[in-house]
């Protein structure tokens, strides 16, 4: 099983896409967290947070989804989540979170509209 890790991409247009490998649950949550929160005080106005390359989330993973999703909404920035593979994204079906959520298909599809 590949380690979880965290990687911060620039794209065009200024958007930050924050790229998470392996499983999101209670021991990674806060290093996903961190990355995340940096780039939001970095000013970033539209952040990707990238599922693709995840295995798996936990409820821990999703709080960190809503909290982001509140934070950005509150400041009036976007934020946008490119969907995980079938297992990670059933859990986000089965919570409701999909229909709550800014899903996208692919980071790229966020470029091509800017």
């Amino acid at each position: 099983m590949k380690p979880f890790s965290v990687s911060i991409e620039e794209a065009t247009g200024g958007t930050i896409i924050v790229v998470l490998h392996g499983e999101l649950d209670i021991a990674t949550t806060p290093a996903a967290e961190e990355k995340l929160r940096d780039q939001e005080n970095d000013g970033a106005e539209v952040i990707v947070l990238d599922l693709r390359g995840l295995t798996f989330i936990d409820s821990t993973g999703l709080r960190l989804l809503v909290a982001a999703d509140s934070r950005a909404r509150e400041a009036g920035h976007r934020l946008a989540i490119a969907r995980g593979p079938e297992a990670v994204h059933r859990v986000l079906e089965i919570t409701g979170l999909d229909g709550k959520l800014d899903l996208i298909g692919d980071p790229a599809e966020l470029q091509a509209a800017s």
